[in-house]
């Protein structure tokens, strides 16, 4: 079962030297010049060159040995549910899986797939608020998953979302996913959740599952969610003209996942490319689901966009990376000091056709993830799941 990662005990010192590539997860300036990273007690504290930080007193040293260092993976779109066990598809371990994929943050986008959800008015409000502090107590291999995500029900009032913000819920699942299917009513709720510190998703396009429905365009925009989930559907995309109005229509993120439509995932990206609005990308793999359990969705999503859609990999990775800590107002997702010390170490698989990292990746082909570091603490070193990276870091002092 999940095996839960305690934090450091006492002060902790992390300096990561000799970085070949330090990618900042800010599209704005995607690339840093830098060689050195230094992290106290689970924050940034220094980028530089190694001669001008201080990386006296470290309690670890990483030698990146030439290889990229990115910030840790962000998954915008989960559906976990107790632990490490998914009922959707009977399996353990799921999540140690994905951080051997990279992604070190998890956003749940409700806790559906629980055997025997509740859909009345307490029975959600509970299961939130059991979710939210479950996983606040959980850290599965380190991994920090954001969940108690509510899916709205009819009959829920301004009250009920004040009482869930105020115990810690921060998120609402996919609207739609419940009995509230209409615009009127789903903007009205997601209102409230925003006037609470709420951030709210919405399920669009066909149904996921029997018993769920179609999310089309004018439900999606009258809605007005923080997030379009899954704007390349989950598994149905809405036709382009549908997905050009809600790109056109709105200023909220488009998510594009793993288990949705890629054409659809590649017009999307055009479309926010011609509005010079990459910036509101972001990505999930929106598992576990139907179609299973995917460790290396995100670094799939980033290679397929980066190849098939011709954006720069330094740019795709901003997607699973910056992009989603701004939307969602996470303190990982960007190397810049103050931030969480979250970091991936990867380089260009063994053999790939590419000359170095970022053009195996446009070449299509997935990284080779050497070391994974959340809170400035190293988690797991050569992946499980990837292919073999080149070149890897190592623990030099510990």
């Amino acid at each position: 079962m999940a095996h839960d990662e305690p934090k450091a005990a006492g002060p902790s010192k992390l300096v990561i030297r000799n970085i070949g590539l330090l990618l900042s997860g800010a599209l704005e300036n995607p690339i840093l010049d830098a060689d050195t990273i230094v992290a106290e007690n689970g924050r940034i504290t220094a980028i530089g060159r190694a001669k001008d930080v201080d990386s006296e007193g470290a309690t670890t040293i990483v030698d990146a040995n030439g290889t990229t260092v990115t910030p840790g993976l962000i998954d915008s779109h989960v559906h976990p549910v107790a632990g490490e066990f998914t009922p959707r598809q009977n399996q353990i371990g799921w999540i140690d899986s994905f951080l051997h994929g990279g992604v070190t943050t998890m956003i749940s986008a409700g806790e559906v797939h629980m055997p025997g959800r509740p859909k009345d008015v307490i029975g959600v409000k509970a299961m939130a608020i059991f979710a939210q502090r479950a996983f606040d107590n959980l850290r599965p291999g380190g991994v920090k998953v954001h969940a108690g995500a509510p899916v709205i029900e009819q009959g829920m009032v301004e009250e009920d979302f004040k009482e869930m913000a105020s115990a810690g819920v921060r998120w609402l699942g996919e609207v739609g996913l419940g009995s509230v299917k209409d615009g009127p009513t789903a903007r009205k709720m997601v209102a409230w959740a925003r006037k609470y510190g709420m951030n709210s998703t919405i399920h669009t396009g066909g149904p996921s599952i029997p018993g769920s429905g179609l999310i089309d365009a004018e439900v999606v925009l009258e809605a007005d969610t923080d997030v379009v989930g899954h704007i390349n559907g989950g598994h149905t995309a809405l036709p382009d003209g549908q997905i050009r109005c809600i790109c056109e229509g709105c200023k909220r993120g488009l998510e594009l996942v793993h288990n949705g439509n890629e054409r659809a995932a590649i017009y999307t990206l055009r479309l926010a490319r011609e509005m010079k609005e990459l910036n509101r990308l972001i990505l999930g793999t929106d598992a576990p689901a139907g179609s299973g359990v995917q460790p290396l969705g995100i670094l799939r999503m980033i290679s397929l966009l980066s190849s098939l859609g011709d954006v720069p990999a330094e740019q795709a990775f901003c997607f699973a990376t910056g992009n989603t800590a701004r939307m969602r107002a996470l303190d990982c997702g960007i190397v810049e000091v103050g931030r969480a010390a979250d970091f991936v170490i990867m380089d260009k698989a063994q053999h790939s056709a590419g000359k170095n990292l970022l053009d195996s990746v446009q070449l299509g082909d997935l990284p080779g993830v050497g070391m994974t570091i959340i809170d400035g603490i190293v988690r797991t070193q050569r992946s499980r799941n990837t292919p073999p990276a080149t070149k890897i870091p190592e623990i030099v002092a510990h």
